[in-house]
């Protein structure tokens, strides 16, 4: 499964639209443009190591239900916003069907370890110099 061509089927998700908040006078309060997308993974048909991933991604977003919700009120229209939101979903998806890459555990070279040492050395004598004769 590519991410880049992942966009979830029409019944996993809906969209509604609620009035904007802030400044913009009378078109904010008549007007419902800002966006709230709500994704259903479960209905979307993806893997289980993919919903997974996803959910660990959504982070906030993702309610106690399993379900997601991304709004969006940057643009000033509803078709912006709509299509926001959507972007939004897609790069979410395509993140979470991208499988991480193993790390491969290295082991320091005996040259890195010895400047470590030699380091901590010279600090130590560093600090060694800073002892007074006090009564202590």
């Amino acid at each position: 499964m590519n991410g880049a061509d992942i966009f979830p089927p029409h019944g996993s998700f809906e969209e509604k639209f609620i009035r904007s908040g802030g400044h913009g006078g009378q078109n904010v309060n008549k007007v419902a443009t800002t966006v709230q997308l709500r994704f259903f993974p479960r209905l979307a048909g993806l893997t289980r190591e993919v919903r997974e991933r996803l959910e660990m991604l959504a982070g906030s977003k993702l309610t106690a239900d399993g379900d997601i919700i991304i709004i969006a009120s940057e643009h000033r229209t509803q078709e912006q916003n709509r299509q926001a939101a959507r972007e939004r979903l897609k790069e979410l998806l395509a993140r979470a069907a991208c499988r991480p890459r193993r790390r491969r555990p290295t082991k320091p070279s005996y040259g890195s370890k010895q400047r470590r040492l030699e380091g901590k050395k010279r600090r130590a004598d560093i600090k060694r110099g800073r002892r007074g004769d006090g009564p202590y």
